[in-house]
């Protein structure tokens, strides 16, 4: 396993994060694996050498970081790894129970923390913009929640480049803590941030630790133009088919399966080494609820790709709305 430091941070993390929404409870999504069926994913991870564990308060309405917390207590140490959580979407129907208002972000690390049984969590993340709470006051709690030591850093996920390249001045501007990575949305077939965002962070040293870097299993390569695919998740996933249905984007999966089939490797391994070619990626974000799906994304570290496929992968790609924050 290969580490790299997270943005401007002099903290290491692994080239593939595990991300960890597919662990929690079904009754939550159709597709989550309980606990039983998770544990394997985790043993699996620490034993590659993934050290970096993504998840959020959201997930099963908690039930996920709980079982993050149980697993990093069987499998590893704690400081040996990195676990980033979020906060921003509502946990329940009540007031003050979502967003990123200074009441409610000081109750939701509290609670992230009591169920992930850990004193602090080492990336702290937005999980998006909230157009209701000045981002003066959004920022000033989770500074104090550093200086409080229940997070080493704090990070952003997808929003608009105006939004984030405002959020970095105010900080600045106050000397409050610095967002240190971007989660964004990005992969072959929805590539709209590298327009903004991407050339933003770079320039500003943020890591980016996309989501959905196989496109929520469409680069898999098991999906066809008349057919949505055979899992439980690809049939009954309304984003996927919201996101990645158009004619186009199978003309790149075409792309990306032909390039497979040179190589002699999976879809999906071409599409997390071409991600993993591209400037200022720290660490995609995968998911595996079949063990087959975590050992290929560990084999796609091995792959190298020429400038020549990467163009071949990126030349049929054409604009899309932009999708996962707006």
């Amino acid at each position: 396993m290969d580490y790299t430091r997270l943005g401007k941070t002099g903290m290491q993390v692994s080239r593939l994060c595990l991300g960890c929404m597919t662990y929690g409870t079904p009754t939550w999504r159709d597709w989550i694996l309980d606990e039983d069926a998770s544990r394997p994913f985790y043993q699996r991870a620490i034993e590659a050498g993934i050290n970096f564990f993504d998840t959020a308060n959201m997930y099963s309405l908690g039930v996920s970081e709980e079982i993050l917390g149980r697993a990093i207590r069987e499998y590893t140490r704690r400081d040996e790894v990195v676990i980033a959580t979020k906060v921003f979407f509502p946990m329940n129907d009540q007031p003050n129970q979502g967003g990123l208002s200074r009441k409610h972000i000081m109750q939701a690390i509290d609670d992230s923390l009591r169920r992930l049984n850990m004193d602090y969590v080492d990336l702290y993340q937005i999980h998006r913009w909230d157009y209701n709470t000045p981002i003066e006051e959004t920022l000033e709690a989770l500074h104090d929640v550093v200086k409080a030591g229940k997070a080493r850093y704090i990070g952003a996920s997808s929003m608009w480049a105006y939004q984030f390249a405002k959020a970095l001045y105010i900080a600045d501007q106050h000397g409050w803590t610095r967002f240190a990575s971007m989660q964004n949305h990005y992969n072959l077939v929805y590539r709209e941030e590298e327009r903004e965002m991407i050339p933003l962070c770079v320039e500003e040293g943020v890591g980016l630790i996309p989501w959905s870097p196989l496109a929520r299993g469409f680069l898999a390569g098991n999906r066809t133009r008349d057919r949505r695919g055979e899992t439980l998740r690809s049939q009954t996933d309304t984003l996927a088919h919201n996101f990645y249905q158009d004619d186009n984007d199978f003309d790149v999966l075409d792309q990306v399966t032909a390039l497979a089939a040179q190589h002699g490797v999976k879809p999906v391994q071409i599409a997390l080494a071409w991600m993993l070619h591209k400037p200022g990626i720290t660490a995609p974000i995968i998911g595996a609820s079949k063990m087959p799906h975590l050992e290929d994304a560990l084999g796609a570290l091995d792959l190298t790709l020429s400038a020549a496929e990467i163009a071949q992968l990126e030349t049929p790609y054409r604009p899309h709305t932009i999708s996962g924050h707006s």
